[in-house]
């Protein structure tokens, strides 16, 4: 790590080899949360303060997810990433009366219309890919496994970079072998879905702590880890950094900031909440997530019922979460988060949030004895 002047005389602080791969100021990424909190707005903000911001794009329809890339590069012309979802997501629908039936009374607490039809959800993966290509976005991102073979050649082929998320040693080497440019190894505090590429060999995800991970992984591999999981201050890029990593992944710090997207009752549940309200659920999507327990989580689990698997679900699920948004009713939304919300505040931009994250991790090394 080094210290170099840039324009100006400003220090970019920092400064490393993960930062000259993304041709970033900072180690600081933005977590591609899916579901609308990665607004092109933080997206921008967080490449304009240097480091990289992230677009959720999973759930999003090829024609959106183009618009808010388009508008993305209206407000920077710093680069960024795309998060797409690298697993099957193909529907299953044995066990959909029962999970129909549970879900049922939580739409008649919401006066929603009941149903019982089967799961129909619309993979957009290839038209996906074929946007980011067309936008020539600069980074693109994967939770949930690895981007297949042909996709590689075809980011290889424009230049791109590519991130992939990780939970165990076995899962990095996986990624370097398959040629990734940098790995984020999510620890089990980390909010959100777990990142876990095979769910039939870790039913609950890959739950290994953060700062176990980290090491381990970077002794394992020689290409750049990123740390995520539980990490929400400068305290924690310091520790970061120090157990191998060149860079941090922070998710739930950026939920509560002024260019969030995630809808006010998520955000003040998150600020109201400290770290030992989180749990780790398959209720709301079928693929093992942190969040906050609520009244959905506790009642469907005590139902017994099995979800079915991910994306199945959370199709499910989908009206059930939007009208809760609409009534602001904080129990019945998937209030996912990490297990450091003690840390969160409210009220700042994005830039300001790393801009107190850089300056903790300053104040850190200069008073660290030795």
């Amino acid at each position: 790590m080094e210290l170099i002047i840039g324009k100006d005389g400003d220090i970019l602080r920092f400064h490393n080899k993960l930062c000259e791969l993304f041709h970033i100021d900072l180690p600081i990424i933005q977590a591609g949360m899916a579901g609308g909190p990665t607004t092109p707005e933080l997206v921008a903000s967080v490449s304009n303060s240097g480091g990289l911001g992230t677009l959720g794009g999973a759930y999003l329809t090829p024609k959106d997810l183009r618009s808010a890339i388009k508008e993305i590069k209206k407000q920077t012309n710093r680069p960024f990433s795309v998060n797409l979802f690298c697993t099957e997501l193909k529907d299953s629908v044995e066990g959909t009366g029962q999970v129909q039936h549970a879900l049922n009374a939580f739409r008649k607490e919401l006066n929603i219309d009941e149903t019982v039809a089967p799961p129909n959800t619309v993979n957009h993966f290839e038209e996906q890919f074929a946007v980011l290509i067309e936008e020539n976005v600069p980074v693109i991102s994967t939770a949930f496994g690895l981007l297949p073979t042909d996709k590689m050649r075809t980011a290889r082929k424009n230049e791109m970079k590519i991130i992939t998320m990780i939970t165990t040693v076995k899962e990095a080497l996986l990624a370097e072998n398959h040629g990734v440019d940098a790995i984020v190894a999510q620890g089990s505090d980390a909010g959100g879905h777990r990142g876990t590429f095979d769910i039939h060999e870790h039913p609950n995800g890959a739950n290994i702590g953060t700062f176990s991970l980290i090491p381990q992984v970077a002794q394992a591999i020689n290409i750049p880890v990123i740390a995520a999981g539980g990490i929400m201050n400068g305290q924690g890029l310091a520790a970061s950094l120090i157990l191998g990593a060149q860079g941090v992944q922070m998710g739930t710090r950026f939920l509560t900031c002024k260019e969030s997207g995630a809808n006010s009752t998520y955000q003040q549940a998150l600020l109201n909440s400290n770290e030992e309200e989180t749990v780790i659920t398959k209720a709301f999507s079928g693929r093992p997530a942190r969040g906050l327990m609520n009244k959905f989580i506790r009642r469907f689990e005590a139902s017994g019922i099995h979800p079915l698997p991910f994306p199945s679900q959370n199709t499910l699920t989908k009206d059930i979460r939007k009208e809760a948004a609409k009534q602001k009713n904080k129990e019945f939304l998937s209030l996912w988060a990490g297990q450091g919300t003690r840390l969160l505040t409210g009220d700042l931009t994005a830039k300001e949030i790393i801009d107190e994250i850089m300056e903790e991790a300053e104040e850190a090394f200069k008073t660290m004895e030795f």
